[in-house]
């Protein structure tokens, strides 16, 4: 058996699938020469090398699925700022217990108070560990949702029944047609004791009739978003509001 040349035998492995192996092939060759590789030892390491390549891919794809974009740490989250929070629940959330479960969780408070800091870290803490996950504002998602053609409507609510964990932030920020609870209720139906579903609202649920006036389905939404549901109401300033105040009075000392 003739052997082919390290150039040829890059291009087949990369014609089979391979991601690391063709572009490292000689320094991979001269590794294993210098360290005398047995060949299990040898196809150890390619399966190695391989394995975190393709994992590496694979989280960029979440990533970049997810669309979480930008955050700040927990770790730099002020828990004393605000008046009320349930600290304890919101860092169990963290461990991503609620997802195997298919548990919701629901962040109730008014604007600037770090409810979509929160979520953003949930979820980037769920994709890190190989969790799908979409990241969407309600205006997004049921934007997104207003199509006219059933059958591209139905593959779209396939598109967000399927992640692991969905995350609809902003709910009730902006007021929406007759039609969208009920487009928001078929998303949430479908995910129903199935998959998690973090949202943040800055509305009671009792006021959610203003966010979807001449709402038909608003009681049966809130009844299967809430049945397996943690519910958790963070009361305070706006963290954004001090953050203004703080820089205005660095400013004026330099001044």
């Amino acid at each position: 058996m003739t052997s082919p040349s390290p150039s040829e035998l890059a291009a087949q492995l990369k014609k089979l699938g391979f991601r690391v192996l063709p572009d490292q092939l000689e320094d991979f060759l001269r590794r294993a020469k210098k360290g005398r590789w047995s060949t299990l030892a040898a196809l150890a390491e390619m399966a190695r090398l391989e394995e975190i390549e393709r994992a590496r891919r694979s989280l960029e794809r979440r990533l970049r699925y997810a669309r979480v974009g930008r955050f700040k740490p927990l770790a730099d989250f002020d828990w004393n700022w605000p008046k009320k929070i349930d600290r304890h629940l919101l860092e169990r959330a963290l461990t991503l217990d609620f997802i195997p479960e298919g548990r919701n969780l629901i962040l109730l408070g008014a604007n600037g108070l770090g409810k979509t800091m929160i979520t953003k870290n949930i979820a980037h803490a769920a994709v890190l560990v190989g969790h799908s996950v979409l990241f969407r504002t309600a205006s997004e998602l049921l934007d997104d949702l207003q199509l006219d053609s059933s059958e591209l409507l139905r593959r779209r609510l396939k598109k967000y029944a399927r992640p692991t964990l969905l995350c609809i932030d902003e709910v009730g920020y902006l007021s929406y047609d007759c039609h969208a609870d009920d487009l928001l209720y078929e998303v949430i139906n479908r995910r129903y004791e199935r998959r998690s579903i973090i949202v943040t609202t800055n509305r009671a649920f009792k006021n959610w009739n203003v966010v979807f006036p001449n709402a038909t389905c608003i009681v049966s939404l809130l009844d299967r978003l809430t049945h397996h549901a943690d519910i958790t109401v963070i009361e305070g300033a706006s963290y954004r509001r001090r953050e203004s105040e703080q820089e205005a009075a660095a400013r004026r000392k330099q001044d």
